[in-house]
């Protein structure tokens, strides 16, 4: 993202329960923002949260509130959940500034996913750079934590990896780091597919990883670990897929802790009774292991 001096920005704002901060952030991903922020600093025991999201062109509000509600009833939020949207004028790039304070590096075990500004010394754990212009993606999100932890207990040197819905690419890249290979990452989203692969040349690993814009299929290899970071209505009709493409690990997130049963259910039908289950928050992350060295 480049600095743009004396530009008009725009900001879409949303005040929302806490509880359905996901929610928000995901609405606002779906309008192509150039970077999300969310202020959970409310004084006096506010429940409410505010969630912005800039952009060069005044998004629609309306279209907007569509899009909230829309992802209420993915993230199994309250329908009924009271929000506000507001479009703003932001002169200059005192947001970028400020939007790039609230931006930190975030240490996930022997992972530290930072944006490209900081200056990192560490030789000792795997730094991944992303540019965090999306929410999910960038290693604040509980999913994302989720997987990567799994990745570092799963991953073995030349295992092959399949990331399906690979987003900003954060996985597939991490894979490949812990010496997964080959490493495949699909995303139905275009637009995803071209962050995810400047996002891996920005990492060095555009050698070892391959993306393609699209979805697993029944003439998708097989794998000897599949990841799908997506929704549980997402990954239900996909679940055949991804079991019989998985030959060793199958790891499941993007889940909420409420929908573990519909999960655990959905996945004792395909004949898997005991999935490991990991929790963040109100996520989950399943493991189903398919008993192959």
């Amino acid at each position: 993202m480049s600095e743009r001096p004396d530009k008009i920005w725009f900001a879409a704002i949303v005040s929302i329960d806490k509880a359905a901060i996901d929610a928000a952030e995901h609405a606002l991903n779906m309008l192509d923002p150039l970077g999300i922020e969310t202020d959970l600093l409310r004084k006096g025991g506010d429940s409410h949260a505010t969630v912005s999201a800039y952009f060069d062109e005044a998004p629609d509000a309306a279209h907007l509130c569509e899009q909230i509600i829309d992802a209420l009833e993915i993230y199994g939020v309250d329908a009924e959940t009271e929000f506000s949207v507001s479009i703003a004028e932001v002169e200059d790039a005192d947001w970028l500034a400020e939007w790039k304070r609230h931006w930190q590096p975030t240490v996930i075990g022997n992972f530290i996913i930072s944006p490209p500004w900081f200056a990192i010394d560490d030789d000792e754990k795997h730094i991944i750079r992303i540019d965090p212009s999306m929410a999910f993606g960038t290693g604040t999100h509980d999913t994302t934590q989720l997987c990567l932890a799994a990745l570092e207990q799963e991953v073995k040197t030349a295992d092959s990896f399949f990331d399906v819905g690979t987003g900003t690419g954060i996985l597939a890249i991490a894979a490949a780091m812990l010496g997964a290979s080959p490493v495949v990452g699909c995303d139905n989203d275009l637009d995803s597919v071209v962050i995810a692969r400047e996002n891996i040349m920005l990492n060095g690993v555009a050698d070892r990883v391959e993306l393609y814009d699209g979805s697993i299929t029944a003439e998708t290899s097989d794998f000897d670990i599949v990841c799908a970071n997506l929704t549980l209505d997402v990954i239900e009709p996909l679940l055949d897929q991804l079991v019989a493409k998985a030959k060793r690990t199958l790891i499941l997130s993007g889940i909420l802790a409420e929908q573990e049963s519909s999960i655990r259910d959905s996945l004792s039908k395909l004949g898997h009774n005991e999935p490991k289950i990991t929790y963040s928050g109100e996520w989950i992350a399943v493991k189903v292991s398919f008993g192959q060295a």
